[in-house]
């Protein structure tokens, strides 16, 4: 009988793939376990076994695996069915969800491996340069890596070289896979156990009496022995004494010491006293109703203002969760608001908490996601943004969505194009747990599912503490223009708002959601504005680096001196970013700390941390930021918040443009007056009689739900019609303007409801692809998944067209 495994590669392949395994193997392998599989000619891939048979694959001739890397599985059941659903329902392969899904260091690639050919003899005259370099090295070691070469030739470009020696018979390549992960270990010291015995031990004292050095070590282990009451690592004991660690070796040297080394976790937290709270009568009314809520519906919507103290509630439904030994996922759509959040739950539940995302190394995110599939107590809360849903859950209990209406829950690229909080909602039923959703002003979908009575809801209308909600000034900055009451980007009413903060010995906060100097330089002579050579957009201006970079492609050039079209000298800068605020701010208040959050000033693992708790600390008076300060983070000394320019929120070409401004502008005034003085929110516009700015002024959620809901339904979109966005990419302009004609054409003919296109979006080429977009608005009364497999058949048949083989066609489900 022949035995055979069906693995998924982590490739974006629709199919998955049969490899033949001996007997042995076969009663080995469990589904969820990793193999290595050679894939093409020379490569191999990590792949995940999905299924056990007999039956040979009808179109190819199987072949054998290479290895088995795993003793037990890493992936369970829950997870292949839920992958499964989300690259069922986001329209991708099973492929791209697994490389997405699992820490890189567990997805091995094959690492191409070189070594000199045996009984190869080349004259050296005839070796170019580069060519008797990697001679050289392989003859001090054995073999070397594509990466080790780049090194020693200093260049990128390698392979013409290792291809003319391998014409000439130097060399031969074989594919090698490595395991990237490795625990790690910490040295641990012991006394040998003939040393405990009295008389031994005064014997070893005596006999170290003319080294000094060593017998104060011995010393200085008993007494750390004596505090400690557990192994003693080297590190504490060279602390302690104050003695190098090559006295320690000579020690072990002598069998005096013995060195040992134990498995120890990257992340620890500890637990904090005095953390427990009581809920207030406001909050625990909102508790109970949530509970309630969760008996009657699988998914409840909290919806509560701002500092209305969601985080203390979300503790105690963890805490019942957890005295019920379940696991708890509470997501959270920034890696931002980790570091708050983070803070409060360690404190109160210590080391049961665990953090998965992108910041952390990846051993780090191994280590969580083996606590996780061990269902450890150290991960029975795990905290993250929308990667944390991909982990080995098994005992699930409960998920919370925090500031569920967050755009950034929805992945845009690459694939799967999921979103975090639908994906969510899915998981929990597979694992018949409770959804929880939180938001001060949720999302329209999330709430019209609360009004049709899909979702439970729970309202939370006061501030914790009873707190007055800030008081929102509008500024019209057109007025102020005209009457020159403008300072730089600053009306006189921001900046006495301002100084009269700072005076008080109070932070300010000033939102500006656009990073750099300004958007783009001008020529004042003749308009020329440089561009991106291979994006269709304007050089933004950072001033710090003196430069002009594009914010697609990464593309950077020194910022010019003249202008590149006519020579002149005389240029300009046009619009305003975070470092534009930023360094007027010094100017004007040249004694006062600036500080400044935003995608540039955070790259750091740490970077986050540092300037939250610089500003939490009070060591910075004023933080200009970007939409990541705007939501949930909690600072109580905040008593002023200003918006440069609302209108740039107004303005953008999406229909949700004016819900994602509504939401924008009251998170960020939500920051301030979170504790006994009443905030101020100071709003500058173009356009104070703006519907959505003057919703914002009367915190009239339920108005704006109304109009933008009436929008929807007349314009056909969510949540009464579903979008799927074909996105098309080509270097050629002319070949994608008709392969997407061609595929507008069939579509129309094919689906009896709206398809929109194909048409240029706004930045219509980046990294020198021109792309076009096709709209398809499904309405919630036709079938989905006869929909979507229309769509998949005539993407088929696109790809089958030889001139249109080329055109990368993407598809994004749900676009957000």
């Amino acid at each position: 009988m022949l035995y055979f495994i069906e693995v998924v590669l982590p490739l974006a392949v629709a199919k998955t793939f049969t490899y033949q395994v001996s007997e042995a193997e076969f009663n080995y392998i469990q589904i969820g376990m990793r193999v290595a599989v050679p894939f093409g000619k020379t490569k191999i891939y990590t792949a995940l076994v999905l299924d056990k048979n007999n039956t040979p694959p009808q179109l190819y001739q199987a072949k054998e695996i290479h290895q088995i890397l795993d003793d037990k599985p890493v992936i369970n059941l829950f997870q292949i069915e839920h992958w499964k659903w989300i690259a069922s329902y986001y329209m991708c392969s099973l492929g791209e969800v697994f490389r997405s899904a699992l820490p890189s260091g567990y997805i091995l690639e094959s690492e191409t491996i070189i070594s000199a050919k045996q009984n190869h003899d080349i004259p050296n005259e005839e070796l170019k340069d580069d060519e008797y370099l990697i001679l050289e090295a392989l003859k001090s070691q054995s073999s070397i890596t594509i990466q080790e070469v780049i090194k020693i030739l200093g260049k990128k470009t390698v392979f013409p070289v290792i291809n003319k020696l391998l014409a000439k018979g130097a060399l031969v390549l074989e594919e090698e896979i490595s395991e990237q992960y490795k625990p790690k270990l910490v040295r641990y010291i012991k006394l040998q156990d003939e040393f405990l015995q009295q008389d031994k031990l005064a014997e070893l004292l005596v006999l170290l009496s003319n080294a000094k050095k060593q017998r104060e070590l011995v010393l200085h282990y008993f007494q750390l022995q004596a505090k400690e009451k557990g192994p003693i690592s080297l590190k504490k004991l060279v602390e302690l004494s104050g003695c190098s660690a090559t006295i320690v070796k000579s020690l072990v040297d002598k069998a005096i010491f013995e060195e040992y080394y134990l498995v120890k976790d990257r992340v620890a937290f500890e637990k904090e006293e005095n953390s427990q709270f009581t809920l207030s009568e406001a909050q625990q009314n909102a508790f109970d109703s949530i509970k309630t809520n969760l008996e009657e519906f699988d998914v409840s919507l909290l919806h509560g203002v701002t500092a209305s103290g969601k985080t203390e509630i979300y503790i105690k439904l963890l805490e019942e969760y957890i005295q019920a030994g379940k696991q708890v996922l509470f997501l959270l759509p920034e890696i931002a608001l980790t570091t708050q959040l983070v803070q409060r739950l360690t404190a109160y539940f210590g080391n049961e908490v665990a953090v998965f995302h992108s910041k952390y190394t990846n051993n780090e995110r191994i280590e969580v996601w083996n606590q996780v599939l061990e269902n450890s107590p150290k991960a029975k809360v795990v905290i993250g943004v929308r990667s944390a849903l991909f982990l080995p859950f098994s005992n699930l209990g409960c998920i919370i969505v925090d500031e569920e209406h967050e755009q950034t829950y929805k992945q845009t690229d690459p694939a799967p194009r999921y979103h975090a909080r639908d994906a969510a909602i899915v998981l929990a039923r597979q694992h018949k747990a409770k959804v929880l959703l939180g938001s001060a002003t949720p999302s329209l979908e999330t709430y019209y599912n609360v009004q049709s009575k899909k979702y439970g809801l729970t309202e939370l209308n006061i501030r914790y503490g009873n707190v007055v909600l800030p008081e929102i000034e509008l500024i019209d900055i057109k007025d102020k223009y005209f009457r020159k009451k403008m300072t730089g980007h600053f009306s006189d009413v921001l900046l006495e708002g301002i100084t009269e903060t700072i005076a008080n010995g109070e932070q300010v906060i000033l939102f500006q959601n656009r990073r750099g100097f300004s958007p783009y330089v001008e020529c004042v002579t003749c308009g020329h504005v440089p561009h991106c050579p291979s994006c269709d957009v304007s050089l933004t201006y950072y001033k710090f680096k003196n430069q002009l970079r594009c914010h697609y492609c990464g593309y950077s050039i020194a910022n010019p001196t003249h202008c590149h079209t006519c020579q002149s000298v005389d240029l300009t800068t046009k619009g305003f970013g975070t470092e534009q605020i930023e360094m007027e701010l010094k100017a004007i208040y040249p004694d006062k700390n600036i500080g400044r959050m935003d995608q540039d000033t955070t790259r750091g693992k740490f970077g986050f941390e540092k300037i939250i708790d610089s500003f939490k600390n009070r060591e910075i008076d004023v933080l200009v930021g970007t939409q990541m300060l705007a939501k949930g983070l909690d600072f109580d000394n905040v008593t002023m918040v200003g918006i440069l320019n609302a209108d740039n929120l107004l303005n953008q070409p999406n229909f949700r443009a004016y819900e994602r401004a509504f939401q924008m502008i009251m998170q960020v005034s939500g920051r301030a007056g979170r504790s006994e003085k009443q905030g101020k929110v100071l709003i500058q516009t173009y356009n104070p009689y703006h519907n959505t700015i003057q919703q914002v002024l009367s915190n009239d959620y339920l108005g704006m739900y109304k109009e933008q809901i009436y929008e929807r339904k007349n314009f056909k979109y969510p949540p009464f019609f579903r979008l799927i966005k074909l996105t098309l990419k080509h270097r050629d302009f002319d070949r994608l303007k008709e392969g997407s004609l061609w595929f507008y054409n069939v579509l129309v003919q094919s689906l009896p409801i709206p398809v929109l296109g194909p048409e240029e979006p706004a930045i219509n080429r980046i990294r020198n692809e021109y792309i076009r977009t096709i709209m398809i608005k499904i309405p919630t009364t036709a079938h989905l998944g006869n929909t979507k497999a229309i769509i998949t058949k005539m993407r088929n048949s696109f790809e089958a067209i030889p001139q249109y083989r080329s055109i990368r066609v993407t598809i994004n489900v749900d676009v957000y």
